[in-house]
């Protein structure tokens, strides 16, 4: 048998080749893990395996560019849940978390553990199995170690500012004291010897509900935020320097103070252009005109005035977040919520005692109304989209998915507390059964306000009783238009990040769909923009289908694609890798074929035989 020219054809797709040109319908030839030819009417004889594409998009891989899977990528290198939905390159390391250190354990205080479980909403008993996977010490051989298991898409890293300040001052003194100035300067060379190891940058956060997981330190915010402007100044200025990229999140609570560190992007300010990568462009539920104000600063900042580089994240799809009672990232927010959600998973006594102390009950009461009701600064804040929180508190808003009586499934939590108070006030028959008889009768009577029901329902039922809420872009009315817009990128996904309570592995896939509803050039345009652009601005060799490029493409079947509803597809099912539930996302038939380094890592419906059984994507080094 004579040898075979090519490994792989693909003939008759119509390619999206990612520079947001109009597709063409030709084929791509693979040989050696690369793009070896491509043309019309390309001999299927000098190819050992031929596949049909006829009907089908061909693009190259997509790019996730916020994720946090750090942790999983040690425990399931293959990353299927990423593959399947046609991501073959993800960004680690974000918002300033990462575990390219090694395990920093200290004593008994475990910074990984302590950091990860509530700023990513991941079990302890999950974040334990991701630390004992560690066997690296430095960010040298956390960058080499990729090539010794078998990896499923590529990896990009960023230098996360908290694990960097715990390797220099350790857990405890990075949250109580300001760095000395041998402490900065180690920070600098750790810094600018990663940057010389190929890391994308760093990442920092600024969020006001990331909050540590271990005692003594539940009240304590995450390391990075504990860090002042001028020692950010000073690391970014290492970034800076390497033309490499700052991924951070705004400082909600104090918005001018959030403006003011934003512009270290600026070149005309600070010398040199910092890209810089932000979250998030998306139209909150409760402040829907707040992404115009961070996209004309971004605007601004762009301008030849400011010579700045920052985009914000675009999140494409609906921002729909699960709740078990209140354990979810939405009750961070708010002080009460976020002492029950400080308590240890499993640990329903202290949530309790917590719920039935006058003092917490009061002020958990007035954080669930503050700003919703019809006098104060605060509501009148809320009413012009300006509101203290972004947490919606309306029952509404929240749609059982997990109901303790069977008749409240798929009811919002508004129409059983208005069929309760109905109940209260004699109307015997609006218990549709015994169950919900005996639920409405151990209420208290009365139940005077929505607080009171949600009071009840965390008493009664703890994590019993499972909702979800858009937080955020309901029903896309202005999600294509962030997503195409000059300043934003697609990516806000937090992909492995919040295991029970949301899933955006397919955003990407959702943001095709939005396009695919305008026209072809629309997806053209999509394509590059979660492909060649990104690849473009974290400075990796990826996201193109030149000749000699390694052979990450996609295949999508655009019928499947224009009828796969994204919202209908998100399940929480058991995986036995975490000894635990995940919330998943499924858009089965939508790609048919995701190849990674010229591998079959799925194909129609199945994941390839090589996938987490042999390397196929690389650790990716910015240049």
């Amino acid at each position: 048998m004579s040898r075979k020219t090519w490994d792989t054809l693909i003939q008759n797709a119509l390619v999206f080749d990612g520079t947001g040109d109009k597709p063409r319908e030709m084929d791509i030839a693979i040989k050696g893990g690369r793009v070896a030819a491509k043309g019309m009417f390309l001999p299927r004889s000098m190819a050992a395996e031929v596949i049909d594409g006829k009907g089908k998009w061909l693009m190259p891989g997509l790019l996730d560019i916020h994720t946090h899977l750090d942790l999983e990528v040690d425990l399931e290198p293959g990353l299927p849940e990423v593959v399947r939905h046609g991501t073959t390159t993800v960004l680690v390391g974000n918002c300033s978390l990462g575990t390219c250190f090694g395990s920093q354990l200290e004593g008994d205080q475990d910074p990984i553990v302590d950091c990860f479980t509530r700023v990513e909403n991941i079990p302890k008993s999950v974040l334990r199995k991701c630390v004992q996977a560690v066997d690296w010490q430095t960010t040298g051989e956390y960058m080499d170690h990729f090539s010794n298991i078998p990896l499923g898409p590529n990896v990009g890293v960023f230098v996360p500012h908290s694990m960097l300040r715990v390797e220099v001052m350790g857990l405890e003194q990075s949250i109580s004291r300001e760095p000395t100035e041998a402490e900065l300067q180690r920070m600098e060379g750790l810094l600018s010897e990663a940057m010389d190891q190929g890391y994308l940058g760093m990442s920092t956060d600024g969020l006001p509900f990331h909050y540590l997981s271990n005692d003594p330190h539940t009240d304590k915010r995450i390391p990075t935020q504990f860090a002042s402007f001028g020692e950010l100044k000073r690391l970014l200025k290492v970034v800076r320097g390497r033309d490499r990229v700052w991924q951070t999140t705004p400082i909600l609570e104090h918005r001018i103070k959030a403006f003011l560190y934003f512009m270290l992007t600026s070149g005309r300010l600070f010398g040199k252009t910092l890209k810089t990568s932000a979250l998030s462009a998306v139209e909150f539920v409760l402040a829907p005109k707040a992404v115009k104000g961070f996209l004309g600063f971004a605007s601004l900042m762009n301008s030849k005035l400011f010579k700045g580089n920052i985009h914000f994240q675009a999140l494409g799809t609906s921002f729909r977040i699960w709740s078990d009672g209140i354990v979810s990232p939405l009750y961070e927010e708010l002080d009460s919520t976020c002492q029950l959600i400080a308590k240890e998973y499993d640990d329903r006594e202290g949530r309790l005692a917590l719920l039935n102390d006058p003092a917490f009950v009061e002020q958990f009461r007035k954080d669930w109304r503050h700003g919703r009701d019809d006098k104060g600064l605060a509501s009148i804040r809320t009413k012009i989209g300006l509101p203290d929180n972004l947490v919606p508190r309306d029952l509404f808003r929240m749609h059982f998915d997990g109901a303790p009586v069977p008749e409240w499934e798929g009811e919002t939590l508004q129409q059983v507390f208005d069929r309760l108070l109905r109940f209260q006030r004699g109307q015997a028959d609006e218990a549709r059964s015994e169950a919900e008889r005996e639920a409405f009768e151990k209420f208290p009577r009365p139940t005077s306000d929505d607080a009171d029901f949600m009071l009840h329902m965390m008493r009664e039922y703890d994590k019993g009783f499972r909702y979800w809420v858009d937080v955020a872009n309901v029903g896309n009315r202005a999600t294509l238009d962030l997503l195409l817009h000059k300043s934003t990128m697609p990516g806000f996904n937090d992909s492995g990040a919040h295991i029970t309570n949301m899933a955006f592995f397919d955003a990407n896939l959702m943001s095709l769909k939005l396009a695919q509803k305008q026209s072809l050039d629309t997806v053209a345009r999509m394509v590059k923009r979660l492909t060649r652009e990104p690849a473009e601005f974290f400075g990796l060799d990826v996201g193109t289908l030149e000749l000699g490029d390694q052979a990450d493409i996609v295949m999508i079947d655009p019928e499947a694609l224009r009828n796969w509803d994204d919202a209908s597809n998100r399940k929480l099912i058991y995986r036995e890798l975490f000894e635990h539930e995940q919330m998943v996302s499924r858009s089965d038939g939508v790609v048919t074929h995701t190849f990674i380094n010229g591998e079959l890592a799925w194909q129609d419906g199945e994941f390839g035989e090589v996938l987490g059984k042999r390397t196929l994507g690389r650790a990716l080094r910015a240049a």
